[in-house]
């Protein structure tokens, strides 16, 4: 079976708009949360998130109206990911039939639903553009990165709610190793803070009016965020191959279903997915030096990902982070937000902190990595997702 490594990654978020400056807002422990500025924010009972503001992509002016801001994201961080991983960003990089895309949406282009119903329903406008639905379509992040890249393997979307960035990684691990591809370009792009998106998760009463506080005493549920994580995932030996510099590999995927309730998350399957992950990746729980929770600020979900984590590592688990405390829950993107996360404790000695930590909840007895970063040098690190749905994808990177 073909070992699978990482050779380029990109990202836009509320942090930063790139990796460097993302990787240095981990480090410091830098909110990207703060009051929402999407149209209409006023008539919203809950105004914070985790937007990407100022945002003027250097893309094709010819070609932005086709761009959903969902897409706009994804083409921006899949351009980096591609340049860091040697591969020029056009149709000259010669992958052809043995490069792919398989990329994490949950909601797709939201905004451009929100207009056009506006345009309908609220203007009384008798048309909308034509652009609409190639705008709005789950698939259309990924099929424009595969026009942009000239990626002409397996391409799709995978919509799974929050675990949708973790499962579309999965995927492209698989693509490679069945030697489907030799590269895949892979993660999640989301872009829902928009009134629409914001108002329907108000109505699940889950987003905290103050602070993404996960794990803590005083938390009050989670704050939905936007942007992209895109990586380049690559079989070992085309990289070498080719001279690339590896950043870590994709050691193992483990993904499985609740199969209990639509909303509320089941520790067991959680369990089950930590230890799939484990196995395909021929490792024992002790391997494992760090952990990206989940861990969204909710009461329920941060106490059922503790008692998880319990089961697999014991009563002393791993030292754990959650970064959604600084780039907020990006849903289908987080995922890969988290993955990058990864990427700065394997490459860096970095394990980023979990911000706005008010005190230990005993409910949550985890080593959590609170409110300052902590140098420490993990050999393999796990990365969780528990969506809605009881759908859960967990993976495992290991230092290259």
């Amino acid at each position: 079976m073909r070992r699978v490594v990482i050779t380029g990654i990109g990202t836009v978020n509320a942090l930063a708009k790139d990796v460097p400056g993302t990787f240095a807002a981990l480090a410091e422990g830098r909110p990207g949360i703060g009051p929402l500025t999407c149209r209409d924010a006023d008539r919203l009972t809950i105004r914070i998130g985790a937007e990407v503001r100022d945002w003027a992509p250097d893309l094709d002016p010819a070609r932005l109206p086709l761009f959903d801001r969902v897409t706009q994201y994804a083409l921006v961080a899949g351009a980096e990911a591609m340049a860091m991983a040697g591969l020029p960003s056009d149709h000259s990089a010669g992958l052809g039939p043995r490069g792919g895309v398989i990329l994490g949406t949950a909601a797709g282009g939201i905004s451009t639903w929100e207009d056009s119903y506006r345009a309908v329903f609220a203007e009384g406008k008798s048309r909308v553009s034509p652009l609409v639905v190639p705008r709005l379509m789950h698939n259309a992040a990924a099929s424009h990165l595969s026009i942009a890249h000239g990626l002409q393997g397996p391409v799709l979307s995978v919509s799974s709610a929050c675990a949708g960035a973790n499962h579309a990684m999965g995927l492209a691990l698989q693509q490679i190793r069945l030697g489907a591809a030799d590269v895949m370009l892979t993660g999640g792009a989301e872009a829902m803070l928009c009134f629409g998106g914001v108002k329907a998760w108000e109505g699940l009463r889950v987003l905290a009016p103050d602070a993404c506080r996960p794990f803590s005493l005083g938390r009050k549920g989670m704050v939905i965020g936007d942007g992209a994580g895109m990586l380049v995932f690559e079989a070992e030996d085309h990289a070498r191959a080719r001279g690339a510099s590896i950043l870590a590999e994709v050691a193992g995927f483990g993904m499985n279903a609740d199969a209990g309730d639509i909303v509320a998350p089941d520790p067991g399957g959680a369990v089950r997915a930590m230890l799939a992950a484990l196995k395909d990746a021929g490792l024992d729980r002790d391997d494992i030096g760090h952990i990206n929770a989940h861990g969204t600020g909710t009461l329920v979900n941060d106490r059922s990902e503790t008692l998880a984590i319990l089961e697999v590592f014991g009563a002393a688990p791993p030292p754990v982070s959650a970064t959604k405390s600084m780039h907020g829950h990006a849903i289908g993107a987080t995922g890969a937000l988290e993955a990058i996360a990864c990427i700065l404790a394997l490459t860096k000695g970095i394990l980023p902190p979990t911000i706005g930590y008010l005190g230990a909840d005993p409910d949550c007895a985890l080593d959590v990595v609170a409110n300052d970063a902590r140098v420490a040098s993990p050999k393999v690190v796990l990365s969780n997702a528990f969506a809605f749905g009881g759908l859960n994808a967990v993976l495992a990177f290991r230092a290259a």
